[in-house]
């Protein structure tokens, strides 16, 4: 009966250190979280293409047609800023 709970404490406290190891390696890189971001937000986009356009494109032209915008209107912010604010870059 020990050992099995030996090894649930060794399987935890790994987990656990992997779940740190996550988290610290997710706040040092952002742009995971943006794409992951992005694609949740084309969730809302997408169908709002699919519908505008009277089912003449298919799903897949509409998502992808969603994320172009979405990188398009991203790209426009970025240089916006980087024109009136480029101490900073």
């Amino acid at each position: 009966m020990k050992p099995i709970q030996i090894r649930r404490a060794i399987a935890t406290s790994q987990v656990l250190e992997e779940i740190t190891e996550i988290w610290c390696q997710w706040r040092r890189q952002k742009l995971p979280l943006y794409l992951f971001l992005a694609m949740c937000f084309n969730l809302v986009v997408a169908p709002m293409v699919y519908a505008a356009t009277g089912e003449e494109l298919s799903r897949s032209q509409s998502w992808g047609l969603g994320l172009l915008g979405l990188t398009t209107l991203g790209l426009s912010i970025y240089l916006f800023f980087v024109m009136f604010v480029p101490e900073k870059f």
